[in-house]
Parts: C-alpha cells; structure tokens; sequence
C-alpha cells in the first residue's frame, strides 16, 4: 500500500466506525486482562458467555482466588484449553494481589510478567484501558496488514513493527480495532468480502474477490 493511501484508508473505517472498541464485554481493568487472557484461540462470543457468568460472581483478583481452581474451571470449561488459561488466570491473580495490591499495572513489562499475557495480551490492556497506542497483532491484523499492502511482516512482531510506523498518529489509538473489525467481518480469510470492502481502492489485493 503507497503511503498516500494509508490516511484514507484510516479516514473511511473512522468514517464508518468512529467509536470502535473490543468486542469483549468488561467493567473494570481487571476483568479486561481476564478476558483477553481467556481469549487466546478462542471467539470472543465464546469468552463472553462464560465471562457474564463468572464476573458477577467473581470480577476482581481476589475473589477468583477465594473462589479456587476447581470452581474458576467449572466457569470457563467451554473455552478451548480451559485448564491452562484458568490456571494462569489465577496465578496472574495471585500476583495481582500479593505484588500490585489487586490493580492491574500500567506498563508492558509488569504485564508480561504475570502468567498467559503475552505481548498481544499486554498490547489489548495497554491500548483499551490506558489508551496506549499499541499494535495487538492477532490473526485478522496479521492477515489484514498483509493482504493489504499497509503492513507487511512474516510473524506478528514485524507486523505490529511496520504498523506502529506506518498507522498515522491520528488513528493510532483505535487503529487495531478497525484492523480486527475489517479483518473478522470483511477481509475474512478464506474469501476477503471485497465487493462490500469501504477500503479496497486503497488496498494491494489482487484480484478483488466478486460476490458469486
């Protein structure tokens, strides 16, 4: 993608989408980390079900470790790898609580120091709750960059890399959540929904998928 495209790609999703936010449903910072951190190849639809079921019961660290691994699995079993995701959820608590007083920290290192939050975890925290302009490259940014031409990189990290330095300072914020939007509801992978895509004047993908 030529640079002087890159501003009204952006200036159409903002257009389109001036507001956009994760998909995952929260209340507090605390209950994010724990979505997002369940969320790893799994749907967010999926992660939600479970989550409005167990944050009324347990929404802060310390009450999903008085409510035990037993009980924390019994919530989330319908998320793929459950075991291990609640696990490192309530490892990640228990540091929460006996290291940050049960608040979630603020930068990339503390985070990716607790149990099942990588960088793309740490990167969703520090983008939706502090409104850091962070890159969190998940399967439909790595494709959507790709496909594109706005960012192209062989693993996530050298996407997030070119992205940080090619997204304009105006739309860095927001920015990973039109990526995902764009890539889960139109860009899809097996066939880019290019004959209803706001975008594809803009964008390198050839030939453009028809709607037969």
């Amino acid at each position: 993608m030529k640079t002087t495209m890159i501003e009204p790609f952006f200036a159409t999703l903002k257009a389109a989408n001036p507001l956009p936010n994760t998909e995952l449903e929260y209340t507090t910072v605390f209950e994010l980390l724990a979505a997002v951190l369940l969320s790893a190849q799994a749907t967010d639809v999926g992660v939600n079900k479970a989550t409005r079921k167990l944050f009324p019961v347990a929404g802060t660290p310390q009450a999903i470790l008085e409510l035990g691994l037993e009980r924390l699995e019994g919530y989330v079993k319908t998320i793929g790898l459950y075991r291990t995701k609640a696990k490192n959820l309530m490892e990640t608590c228990r540091i929460l609580v006996e290291r940050h007083g049960g608040v979630v920290p603020r930068t990339r290192e503390e985070l990716e120091l607790l149990p099942g939050v990588g960088r793309k975890t740490a990167n969703v925290v520090l983008n939706v709750a502090f409104g850091q302009p962070t890159m969190a490259v998940d399967t439909h940014i790595f494709r959507v960059s790709n496909r594109t031409g706005l960012a192209r990189g062989k693993n996530p990290l050298a996407v997030e890399l070119q992205l940080m330095k090619r997204v304009p300072a105006a739309y860095a914020v927001d920015s990973h959540h039109w990526l995902i939007l764009h890539g889960r509801y139109v860009c899809q992978a097996r066939k880019p929904r290019c004959w209803e895509c706001a975008v594809s004047q803009y964008c390198d993908h050839q030939p453009k998928t028809l709607a037969a």
